[in-house]
């Protein structure tokens, strides 16, 4: 268990490395007017939080 432990930790922490980086780039986005691009970044957000609920869940399952 403890390998999958260790997995789902390294899948967390990725996930909020992405989370983090398509912030910025929606950031970017909001500042040039580009709302195709803060809609679709936005979006993105909302995928890997709701993966990173799912991972966090399945952490606590095993603890």
């Amino acid at each position: 268990m403890t390998n999958r432990r260790k997995r789902l930790e390294r899948g967390i922490e990725s996930l909020q490395e992405q989370i983090n980086f398509h912030e910025q780039k929606r950031q970017k986005a909001i500042e040039v007017g580009d709302f195709i691009l803060e809609n679709y970044y936005g979006k993105e957000i909302r995928t890997y939080k709701r993966n990173k609920s799912k991972k966090e869940k399945q952490l606590n399952k095993i603890q």
